[in-house]
């Protein structure tokens, strides 16, 4: 059973109409914010309980909950083939691990328009309760697709008419002067890692961001947001 913790997650749950066995509200929190979540709540027959802050505290293993905790079925996981068609920009991760950058990535993706978020079965983060917060919200609204092999998966799209983008410091392109396809995946690799070779090798092109300091790379969600809104802002100029 998942458990999504603090405000904006459960209030977006809400929204999406995602199945929720209980949403758990803390005796004494207030605020506007809370109170659309109760009435939301309460108009979705979604049952409610006030209880002790300290029940919210044990039941989320934290105490950072925002005074509310909700139970419900775990997130499943979308088919590519349901997403794809409708997609304009996919975007695939190699092998991220943090869950709190998966859930920031996620985000990303949907305030850029991304049709759907790729990520690997082995050596990456699931969607669990962390991704869930640190996705605030984004993840009732991008489907996710978990798939068996980073690299078929990259062959599978370039045979449909994606074009394949790799992020890596090393790229010949720069990320602003890219002439984006139509359909575009675009590939992030691990923290610290970068894309693994072969995944490389598989990309169309590799893009870089160009670094004016002594660090050699950013973080995957910093880039991530950096990139996305670099594809959003020349494909809406097309437009």
């Amino acid at each position: 059973m998942a458990i999504l913790i603090g405000v904006h997650p459960v209030v977006e749950a809400l929204k999406a109409r995602r199945p929720l066995e209980r949403v758990l509200v803390a005796r004494g929190a207030g605020g506007h914010r809370l109170q659309e979540l109760i009435d939301l709540a309460r108009n979705s027959g979604t049952p409610l309980r006030f209880e002790e802050r300290g029940a919210l505290d044990r039941l989320a293993g934290v105490k950072s909950h925002q005074g509310v905790v909700a139970l419900g079925a775990e997130k499943k996981y979308a088919q590519l083939e349901d997403v794809a068609p409708a997609a304009e920009l996919l975007v695939v991760l190699d092998g991220v691990e943090d869950p709190h950058n998966l859930g920031a990535i996620i985000r990303t993706a949907n305030a850029a328009g991304a049709g759907g978020v790729i990520i690997g079965e082995r050596r990456a983060a699931g969607l669990t309760e962390s991704v869930a917060k640190a996705a605030a919200g984004a993840l009732e609204h991008v489907p996710v697709v978990r798939v068996v092999n980073i690299n078929h998966t990259i062959q599978a799209l370039k045979r449909d008419g994606w074009f394949v983008y790799g992020l890596d410091e090393n790229g010949d392109q720069l990320y602003d002067a890219v002439d984006w396809s139509s359909r575009t995946a675009m590939v992030m690799g691990a923290e610290g890692k970068g894309l693994h070779e072969l995944v490389k090798k598989n990309c169309d092109a590799l893009v870089r961001i160009p670094m004016a300091g002594k660090i050699a790379s950013l973080n995957v969600s910093v880039a991530a947001g950096i990139v996305l809104f670099a594809w959003r802002s020349r494909r809406g100029r097309k437009a």
